[in-house]
């Protein structure tokens, strides 16, 4: 049975990625598991052993494997697989479990915040940080 429209309607997501600035991708620690590396070693044609040296590091105890960052003029760091151009994903199709989960809720406090100071500073490509 179809469901109904505002059942579906309710269910949309009220954010859309590709107009953040990435936000996200500039956590500290990205955690990987196993899978991820696996996937970056396919994605890349590498070794499980070379994509692990050359796509992440150690983390914590909490996040023993995280992404390797690059420098970034709007959050000191963020992912290395962040087009600093266009601010969207060089490995969308390998990306991370983290990264294909984030956010969980139909909303993204980043959006929010993106939105609310790009209206604010009446500016459409204002990227505001918090550091």
């Amino acid at each position: 049975m179809p469901q109904k429209k505002s059942a579906r309607k309710k269910d949309k997501k009220k954010y859309d990625c590709i107009d953040c600035p990435a936000y996200c991708c500039s956590y500290a620690h990205i955690p990987t598991t196993d899978e991820d590396v696996e996937r970056l070693a396919d994605h890349f044609d590498l070794t499980l052993k070379e994509a692990k040296r050359r796509f992440t590091k150690r983390g914590d105890k909490e996040t023993p494997r995280v992404l390797r960052h690059k420098d970034d003029e709007h959050f000191g760091t963020i992912c290395r697989f962040v087009d600093s151009e266009t601010r969207n994903c060089t490995i969308y199709e390998a990306r991370p479990a983290i990264c294909r989960e984030f956010p969980t809720q139909k909303r993204c406090g980043y959006y929010d915040f993106l939105t609310f100071e790009r209206e604010v500073q009446d500016d459409p490509e204002w990227v505001a940080t918090t550091v």
